[in-house]
């Protein structure tokens, strides 16, 4: 509940949560919060209902999202840390755009493995009016997603649903020859298996004491792990986008582990590209980065900002 430092500037989240304003905004999101023994107001966050319940109340007040839902067991995205991601990767357009965040319908945004949650198109349509694609393999996942454009009207106009139907495709089969995307977001399977996802989150519990038998944030294959894990996800998606080098100005990925960064980085230049850029993150004890490349040369990255920013 203490300050949320290290968050982006123009993080909605900086301070600490205002639980009347969200519980009033939200109802049922009081019966989740109590006093604790230092005479503050505070929630269980390792109790599940109650930090989806926030996150609903989250969305509601600052994003004006009327309906939120996740199917049991799927992935409970922390929404500080995620608008982060958004928050920074304005800043990587801006730095290309005189310093200027490009905003609106022409800023078009592929997101890799948007999830049950669509936490990503539905923070960036709303903090800066991008339209996205959300791209999604797994079928309870993509229901999900589409049930939640549904019954929020606004999304409507702002996200599309592409499905993946190949396993070992990330870019192949969403990006179609006439698309043009300012950037591809996403945030990978970070272990390697169930098993050592199971592992890390045993090691999670121990270090908060917790007794629960999951953690409040969940997860299904796909979403914590798959074959190889961050690393070799991120090395495919470096050799894919090589086949897309002039239709998307920046890719971009966050990166969780930091020794995956050199390996990841040799590949980049193996790949040709013409610029990459390596953004620190962190929400409290909570550490990340943001890797992005573009294989845009300077001539190239000035026409597509006055083609499409201007």
């Amino acid at each position: 509940m203490a300050e949320k430092s290290g968050l982006h500037p123009r993080n909605l989240h900086q301070k600490r949560y205002d639980l009347n304003k969200l519980s009033e905004a939200f109802p049922e999101l009081s019966q989740f919060v109590f006093t604790n023994e230092y005479g503050n107001e505070t929630l269980d966050f390792s109790n599940p209902k109650a930090v989806i319940s926030l996150n609903k109340a989250l969305l509601l007040t600052y994003y004006q999202i009327e309906f939120w839902e996740i199917p049991d067991g799927f992935l409970c995205p922390p929404i500080p840390g995620r608008a982060d991601y958004v928050h920074f990767t304005a800043d990587l357009l801006a730095e290309k755009n005189k310093g200027k965040i490009p905003i609106g319908n022409k800023i078009q945004v592929l997101d890799i493995g948007a999830g049950a949650n669509l936490i990503y198109p539905i923070l960036g349509s709303s903090i800066y009016k991008w339209n996205f694609i959300g791209a999604e393999m797994e079928p309870i996942s993509f229901q999900n997603a589409l049930n939640i454009i549904s019954k929020n009207p606004r999304l409507n106009q702002k996200i599309e649903l592409k499905k993946q139907s190949v396993s070992n495709r990330i870019f192949e089969g969403i990006i179609q020859p006439d698309d043009f995307f300012d950037l591809t977001m996403c945030n990978p399977p970070f272990h390697e298996s169930e098993a050592e996802a199971k592992k890390g989150t045993q090691r999670k519990q121990k270090n908060l004491k917790l007794k629960k038998s999951e953690l409040n944030f969940g997860g299904k294959s796909g979403e914590l792990w798959c074959e190889g894990g961050e690393k070799q996800f991120l090395s495919n998606m470096i050799q894919e986008s090589q086949l897309f080098k002039h239709q998307v100005f920046w890719f971009t990925s966050l990166v969780s582990k930091e020794s995956n960064l050199k390996p990841l980085e040799s590949l980049l230049k193996k790949a040709g590209i013409a610029e990459s850029k390596i953004v620190e993150m962190s929400q409290g004890n909570k550490k990340s980065r943001l890797l992005a490349w573009t294989y845009l040369s300077p001539k190239q990255q000035e026409s597509w900002r006055k083609f499409r920013w201007t």
